[in-house]
This record gives structure tokens, C-alpha cells and sequence, in this order.
């Protein structure tokens, strides 16, 4: 079992920066791989993002591609989002998601249901 908490939302200037966090619980969380979400009003989950168990591996949606930076810190049981440039069309809840995989380089998936434990989302507004 895996309990996400998302944290670092919040409103910001168009071109400016956030730092999303996703804190795990439990002593396995480095067997899993980790993808960031995004929901906007009216619209279905997206991907934005996902890094494999060991960090090595990165992916990222052409939307956000060269803007976001995802990361992990395994030994703090954390991953995070470095959102830079933001745009209004950034704006959503953000969710990380966790998903078990046998390999360290594997990443997860661009379909969310695929992933098997969910935080409850942080929002992000960036205002034009």
C-alpha cells in the first residue's frame, strides 16, 4: 500500500515557476514508477509526466516538454514537478500517481489506468 500527498499548487504570473512535491508513504516506494496528471475544469486527466523507479528514465507530454522537469528523491520517498514558463492553459489540479514495476528503468504509462494508487491533487491557477 501507497498513500500519495501532492503539495506545492498554487496561483502564479504567467512565466513564472512552481514546484510540485509528491510525498510517499511506506518503505517500498522505490520499487514503484511515478507519473504526474493534470485535470482541468470540463476536460479529462492528462499526462504530463512520468520517471522510472531508479530516476533514469524521464518522459514528458509535447505540451510541457523543455518546460517541466520531473525528478525523484528516493530516499526521501518524493518526487517532484519543476513547472518553469508557465502558461494559463497549464492551469489544473495536478495529481502524481504510482505504479509497481519490475524493472528500474521502466517508466509508467501516458493512461492513467494503469496506475494503481493516486494522491488527492494540488491545484494550480496561473493567471494571463
Amino acid at each position: 500500500q501507497v498513500q500519495l500527498v501532492e503539495s506545492g499548487g498554487g496561483l502564479v504570473q504567467a512565466g513564472g515557476s512552481l514546484r510540485l512535491s509528491c510525498a510517499a508513504s511506506g518503505r517500498t516506494f522505490e520499487y514503484y514508477a511515478v507519473g504526474w496528471f493534470r485535470q482541468a475544469p470540463g476536460k479529462e486527466r492528462e499526462f504530463v509526466s512520468t520517471i522510472s523507479r531508479s530516476g533514469s528514465r524521464t518522459f514528458y507530454a509535447g505540451s510541457v516538454l523543455g518546460r517541466f522537469t520531473i525528478s525523484r528523491d528516493n530516499a526521501k520517498n518524493t518526487v517532484y514537478l519543476q513547472m518553469n514558463s508557465l502558461k494559463p492553459e497549464d492551469t489544473a489540479v495536478y495529481f502524481c500517481a504510482a505504479v509497481a514495476k519490475s524493472g528500474t528503468m521502466t517508466t509508467g504509462s501516458l493512461d492513467p489506468f494503469e496506475y494503481d494508487y493516486w494522491g488527492q491533487g494540488t491545484q494550480v491557477t496561473v493567471s494571463s
